[in-house]
C-alpha cells in the first residue's frame, strides 16, 4: 500500500499575533484602505499605475506601527513607498498616520513579505528594500525562521534594480553574526557599509520603536547597507 506524504509546512518568519486593534485603527482600515491599501494577489503590480506616476520605489518589510515609514514618505515626496506588515493593528496605525499627513506616495500590503515579493513585485522594480529589526528568533531551534536567509535574499536580489540598496538593522548580537555569515558569500550583493553603534548613528534611517526597546535593554545596534550587483 502506498503511503501519501503530508504536504510540507512552509516555515514562516513571523507568528500572527491577535493584538488588540483600537477603534481608530479599525476606522483607518475601513475608511482609508481604498487610498492606501493594496490586496495581496498573484499578479504583478504596475507601480506607475498604483502611484499614478513614475518614481523610484522603496519597500519596507515589517514596518511595525509605521511611524518611521510615514515619516520617510513625508520627507521624500519624490519617492514611492510600499510597506508590508502582517499585523493589522500596526497597519491600521500606519494608515491613520498617512491619512493625517495627507500623503499619496505610500501604499500598504498586509501579507507575508516573501509572497508579496514573489507574486506582486516585478524584477528590478525597487530602488531600495528596508528590513529593520526583524524578529531575531533568538532561540537556536527557531533560527530557521529568521527572514535573512537564502530565499529572501534571492528575491531581494531579483526585485532590486542594479545598484539598488538593501538596508538591514538589528539589536541582537547573535542575529548580527548570522547576517554577517549569510551575506559573506553572496555574490549578488556588495557591502557598502557596516556600522555598530548605540543608537546614535543610524544608517540612513529614522530610529524605530524596536530599536528604542533594544537600547533600553542595553543592546548595541548593527546597521548594514548592501548594494545589489
Amino acid at each position: 500500500m502506498t503511503q501519501n506524504n503530508p504536504p510540507q509546512r512552509t516555515i514562516r518568519s513571523f507568528v500572527r499575533r491577535t493584538g488588540r486593534i483600537t477603534p481608530s485603527q479599525q476606522r483607518a482600515l475601513r475608511d482609508h484602505w481604498g487610498r492606501y491599501g493594496l490586496p495581496h494577489k498573484p499578479q504583478m503590480l504596475q507601480l506607475d499605475d498604483v502611484f499614478d506616476r513614475s518614481a523610484e520605489t522603496v519597500l519596507e518589510v515589517g514596518f511595525g506601527n509605521g511611524d518611521t515609514l510615514v515619516q520617510a514618505a513625508i520627507e521624500h515626496p519624490e519617492l514611492n513607498f510600499i510597506g508590508i506588515e502582517v499585523h493589522e493593528p500596526g497597519a491600521g496605525h500606519c494608515i491613520l498616520k498617512a491619512a493625517e499627513a495627507d500623503i499619496d506616495n505610500l501604499r500598504i500590503i498586509i501579507h507575508d513579505a516573501l509572497e508579496v515579493l514573489r507574486d506582486q513585485i516585478a524584477d528590478r522594480a525597487l530602488s531600495r528594500i528596508n528590513l529593520l529589526f526583524a524578529d531575531p528568533w533568538p532561540k537556536k531551534r527557531h533560527h530557521k525562521r529568521r527572514l535573512v536567509n537564502a530565499p529572501f535574499l534571492d528575491l531581494a536580489a531579483a526585485k532590486l534594480s542594479r545598484g539598488g540598496a538593501l538596508f538591514l538593522a538589528t539589536d541582537w548580537e547573535n542575529y548580527a553574526e548570522h547576517i554577517d555569515e549569510v551575506m559573506h558569500d553572496r555574490t549578488d550583493f556588495t557591502l557598502v557599509e557596516r556600522r555598530k553603534h548605540v543608537g546614535d548613528q543610524p544608517l540612513d534611517r529614522h530610529m524605530t520603536k524596536f530599536e528604542k526597546r533594544g537600547l533600553k535593554r542595553g543592546h548595541s545596534i548593527w546597521d548594514w547597507h548592501f548594494e545589489c550587483r
